[in-house]
């Protein structure tokens, strides 16, 4: 295995470490000089560039929001200038302005190189073919993975998302051995193979590489069984680069190794803001390394986590995102996330994996209601005792009692891309009240 990493992957944690303060002290000083709201941040916050004499230090820097991002817009964070920018991708922008990024030449071989190792680190070897049904424009999954896995020395085939029937079609034509898509589609896709009358266990697919949204060892082990692969998880964010800054390594499939030469992670408190010592449970936090277009300096991602000791790699490892803080239902008092659903859907007979949240009001009191499909053929019965055992799951576990709808096959609505659990109706409750 040793004969196949590159030279960073090779690095002892010390010379790593010293790798990173060199990196992070120019990312600073870059970041200073060449954005005006990072030297107003810096000043505000009395550092400067040279304050930072050892990675511990970053702590005392001022953090960065996607309001920063979003009142910035379109071209405010970058550090270069216009001429130098070879890419611009974007959110979507559906709750405000889009928060805009940009690369240079420079930062899109970085991209490709860390997507690369991604493909790599997931079972991936020059040669194989890989699907991509990552949405491709300005969502950074589709052109991330691609340029990714031909700088790995892949074929692509760039399907893109939806047309899930032509998908299927493709995956048995052109007999790719890996795939990479969220895994709520991975799912979509299960659904159309067993539609067509397809096994997909027979297929040629060996290794799925699942990002873009938080998933469960649960549904892992759903896809393994279902589609009889190895389904690993890549991390990443438009902020920051992009997917490929962790991987998830397909031996030992223990969390994500984050590529540390090149996105510095810290773990917060998400109330406080404080730096938590590596194993406590906070917000991820990163910080760019090697960005020249849009450096970000400790980056508030929201996505919850905590950090652990590298095992298969020299790089720290992340755990699965279990949530995100802005993704966090309070339902009396009890804090509840989508991903502790899922795991229990996941679990519970006649069920298939598609659900969703309905929030809602009830006078004073706000709703959660637990949407969640049957298998094709069960009993009404079998459905009453599905419900049933969901509610009681819920309440045992998560300390709440919720509401539980278990619906015919094939009611939810299906998502070519980033799934969305939560469906919100308390503002429509409420102006009906």
């Amino acid at each position: 295995m040793t004969d196949l990493l590159d030279a960073a992957e090779r690095l002892g944690r010390e010379e790593l470490e010293a790798l990173q303060l060199t990196r992070l002290q120019s990312a600073l000083r870059h970041a200073y000089d060449r954005v005006p709201f990072y030297r107003t941040a810096f000043d505000r916050a009395g550092v400067r560039p040279e304050d930072c004499r050892t990675l511990s230090d970053l702590a005392r820097f001022p953090f960065t929001a996607k309001t920063d991002l979003r009142d910035n817009y379109p071209f405010g964070m970058f550090a270069v200038d216009r001429s130098e920018v070879r890419r611009i991708h974007a959110s979507s922008g559906t709750t405000g302005r889009p928060t805009v990024v940009g690369y240079t030449e420079r930062d899109l071989d970085v991209w490709a190189d860390v997507v690369a190792r991604s493909i790599r680190a997931a079972g991936g070897r020059p040669g194989d073919t890989v699907h991509v049904a990552y949405g491709y424009g300005l969502f950074t999954g589709g052109l991330g993975a691609h340029y990714g896995a031909e700088r790995l020395g892949c074929t692509v085939v760039p399907a893109s998302g939806g047309m899930t029937a032509r998908q299927v079609q493709l995956i048995q034509d052109f007999r790719p051995g890996i795939i990479m898509v969220t895994p709520s589609y991975m799912l979509t896709l299960l659904d159309e193979f067993e539609r067509q009358g397809v096994d997909p266990r027979s297929t040629s697919l060996r290794v799925g590489v699942f990002g873009a949204e938080p998933w469960t060892e649960q549904m892992r082990a759903e896809i393994e069984e279902r589609f009889a692969i190895d389904a690993v998880d890549i991390y990443g964010l438009s902020e920051v680069i992009g997917p490929g800054v962790a991987q998830e390594c397909v031996e030992t499939k223990d969390g994500l190794h984050i590529w540390e030469d090149h996105f510095y992670p810290e773990i917060v408190d998400p109330a406080t803001g404080e730096a938590l010592p590596d194993g406590e449970p906070g917000e991820l936090v990163f910080t760019s390394l090697t960005k020249e277009a849009m450096p970000v300096i400790r980056y508030r991602t929201r996505d919850l986590t905590r950090l652990l000791p590298g095992t298969a790699r020299v790089f720290r490892r992340m755990e699965k995102v279990t949530g995100r803080s802005d993704d966090m239902v309070i339902l009396r008092g009890v804090n509840l996330f989508p991903t502790q659903i899922e795991e229990i859907v996941l679990r519970t007979p006649y069920t298939a994996p598609h659900f969703e949240l309905r929030l809602t009001r009830e006078g004073r009191l706000d709703v959660l209601t637990v949407r969640a499909e049957a298998r094709s053929g069960a009993s009404a019965e079998q459905r009453a005792a599905a419900g049933a055992s969901i509610a009681q799951a819920v309440k045992d576990g998560i300390g709440v009692t919720v509401g539980v709808e278990v619906v015919d096959p094939e009611t939810l609505e299906r998502s070519a891309g980033k799934i969305k659990r939560i469906v919100d109706l308390r503002a429509a409750a409420g102006s009906r009240s």
